[in-house]
């Protein structure tokens, strides 16, 4: 993994998704410096004597919502900060991933590192403390709106912290009053503001995109890969990734995925072998893969830049700028991730449905040598025409998936909140399509493989044989019907694991081999 750092200082660093990925799994250890806490104890200052001056702001001495006008007295300032965690903990369905929870959590440190929010720096210290100890809430996956940020899943995230809600321990999900008794632990006590800290924001959806960030550019540099297989298996042509050709158009992603592949391709004995057939022209499948599969790397890129200004931005309310200057505002409100959030979701949708067209093609048996339903005896054998089934359906299920969340606002909180982003619910989306996606190219992974069998003993590049030969160590060459379960399960985990990228990468850079296209850090998460 390039570029990995052993230390990360939380509101003073610049925090990316891979940097997120990587806290979350324990490969980066996080920290606050002591300027970064002077900073958090100072806003907490700036609250506590707004609250002993008397003056009225929202959300330090007042209700919440609809509730901003009703004046709260210091004596119950507290016991307000405990009851908008309880009353806000309503979500419902099964938990989210562990991993997204524990995100969450890393993503919120770092925005009231910033010292904005008027936390305490105790409350923030036992924040991380559930990080370094892997004591992660557990957050149901439905309940937001991503209008005042996700207020129902930060409000579960933060209920231990009072001693309330579950969490998962030691690999189960426990009582966390239980959890905290183990470690001899009391639970911490809010101060003026902190509720309304804790639960606005935007880390439920932030945290979804993060992880769609990474997911989505293994899917991407697969699907490049296992279309270059499939262009090799299908006697495609080389010509349409010839760089004459998308200078006179220069999408950066286009242009990225054209050079990609004809690096991929360039001194092929496939190739070769071909360049003088009578096929005029590829379908669409083949022959733009530039055109199909750069819109969505520029729709990932635009994704990535965007969720990451989000993670380094303070997204609650209201803002503590000085003891003079607290600004009510809506930096809560999702709609900047919601919009890329959407377009992401279709862009790689659009990786499967071609996908699918490609797995299509390699069945009808009209490319030399490679035969219908890419079985040699078929008739008894039904060959791979049912695993088409599978793609299509998945596919389908992705343009249902496809409608925009962001272009739905259901007014909430007694109108105050008239119009809403649900970006929480586009993020849940952008997952389960990438998951989908992620099992369609399994399947062209297969078909490609075994296209590419039948024009033995013709060589291709160094890297796709690399590439090739890995597939044929989990997956064999079929010769008749059989279940697939197994075969189907190795693919997913070839594409989820990203070694056929990985090994790509490191034949390039061992051989000085051109793999990547242009701009390629432009494209890298990393």
């Amino acid at each position: 993994m390039k570029n990995m750092i052993t230390k990360f200082q939380y509101g003073n660093d610049t925090m990316t998704s891979s940097l997120a990925i990587q806290l979350a799994k324990g490969e980066t250890r996080g920290e606050l410096t002591a300027q970064t806490k002077e900073k958090v104890v100072k806003s907490a200052q700036y609250v506590q004597e707004i609250v002993d001056s008397g003056n009225i702001v929202y959300g330090i001495n007042t209700g919440f919502g609809p509730l901003c006008t009703t004046l709260i007295s210091p004596g119950d300032t507290k016991k307000l900060q405990e009851n908008i965690l309880k009353s806000h903990a309503v979500g419902i369905g099964e938990p989210i991933d562990k991993l997204l929870s524990k995100l969450m959590l890393i993503l919120k440190v770092h925005a009231l590192a910033k010292g904005y929010s008027g936390i305490q720096l105790a409350t923030l210290e036992r924040i991380l403390w559930l990080v370094e100890h892997d004591v992660i809430p557990v957050v149901p996956k439905q309940g937001s709106v991503g209008a005042s940020g996700d207020l129902a899943p930060l409000s579960h995230l933060f209920l231990p912290l009072i001693g309330l809600g579950k969490v998962w321990y030691n690999n189960e999900i426990q009582e966390t009053a239980r959890v905290l008794t183990s470690f001899n632990i009391q639970p911490i006590t809010l101060g003026a503001k902190e509720g309304l800290a804790l639960i606005n924001g935007t880390q439920f959806m932030a945290a979804h995109a993060v992880k769609a960030v990474s997911e989505m550019q293994n899917l991407l540099d697969n699907a490049d890969l296992i279309a270059t297989l499939m262009i090799e298996g299908l006697n495609g042509s080389i010509k349409p990734f010839f760089a004459q050709l998308h200078q006179l158009r220069p999408y950066k992603g286009n242009e990225y995925v054209a050079s990609t592949i004809y690096n991929l391709l360039e001194v092929s004995e496939i190739v070769s072998s071909h360049k003088n057939c009578s096929r005029v022209q590829d379908p669409y499948s083949l022959r733009c893969i530039p055109q199909i599969h750069g819109a969505s790397r520029h729709a990932w890129l635009h994704l990535k830049d965007t969720i990451e200004i989000e993670i380094n931005a303070v997204t609650d309310n209201p803002i503590i700028i000085d003891r003079e200057l607290t600004i009510s505002g809506g930096s809560f409100h999702g709609q900047p991730i919601a919009l890329p959030i959407d377009y992401a979701t279709l862009a790689i949708s659009e990786i499967g449905n071609v996908s699918d067209r490609r797995v299509y093609l390699s069945l009808e048996g009209d490319t030399p040598n490679v035969p219908k339903l890419l079985l040699k005896e078929t008739g008894l054998n039904s060959g791979f025409m049912i695993l088409q089934y599978s793609t299509a359906a998945l596919a389908s299920e992705n343009k249902g998936l496809c409608f925009p969340s962001s272009a739905d606002s259901i007014p909430t909180s007694l109108g105050q909140e008239d119009h809403v982003s649900m970006g929480s619910i586009g993020s849940r989306k952008l997952l389960q399509v990438i998951n989908n996606v992620s099992k369609i190219l399994s399947i062209e992974l297969i078909c490609a493989a075994q296209a590419f069998d039948f024009h033995r003993p013709l060589r291709s590049t160094t890297i796709v044989e690399a590439v090739h030969q890995e597939i044929r160590k989990v997956i064999p060459h079929v010769k008749e019907d059989q279940i697939m379960e197994e075969i189907l399960s190795a693919a997913q985990k070839l594409i989820s694991s990203g070694t056929l990228v990985q090994i790509a990468n490191q034949i390039a850079d061992e051989q000085q081999v051109p793999y990547h296209g242009l701009h390629h850090e432009y494209f890298n998460v990393y």
